[in-house]
């Protein structure tokens, strides 16, 4: 079992940075792939990024991908999403989520247990 929090969420213009954490609890985090995804109003959650338990492996949304950066700290049972050059589009409320199943990184919303309250993120244009 893991509980997740995250935090760092807020209002940015166009063009400026945030960066996401999502603090974990539990002893088993180091052994879990974790992802990024997020909904902006009247419609479903989508993949934004997601990280091999060993953070090898990254994977991105084509709509992040050059902007966004996922990281995790096992030490610090916290992975972050470093978000850069925001759009208006990037509005949504983000949510970290923890997969504890073996195999591979998943970037489906189905692939993922445990999931954070999520931390709202709004750009202004």
């Amino acid at each position: 079992q893991v509980q997740l929090v995250e935090s760092g969420g807020g209002l940015v213009q166009a063009g400026a940075s945030l960066r996401l954490s999502c603090a974990a609890s539990g002893r088993t985090f180091s052994r879990y792939h974790m992802g990024w995804f997020r909904q902006a109003p009247g419609k479903e959650r989508e993949f934004v990024a997601a990280i091999s338990w060993s953070g090898g492996s990254t994977y991105y949304a084509d709509s992040v991908k050059g902007r966004f950066t996922i990281s995790r700290d096992n030490a610090k049972k916290t992975v972050y999403l470093q978000m850069n050059s925001l759009k208006p589009e990037d509005t949504a409320v983000y949510y970290c989520a923890a997969d504890p199943r073996p195999g591979g990184v998943q970037i489906a919303v189905r692939g993922y247990d445990y999931w954070g309250q999520g931390t709202r993120v709004t750009v202004s244009s």
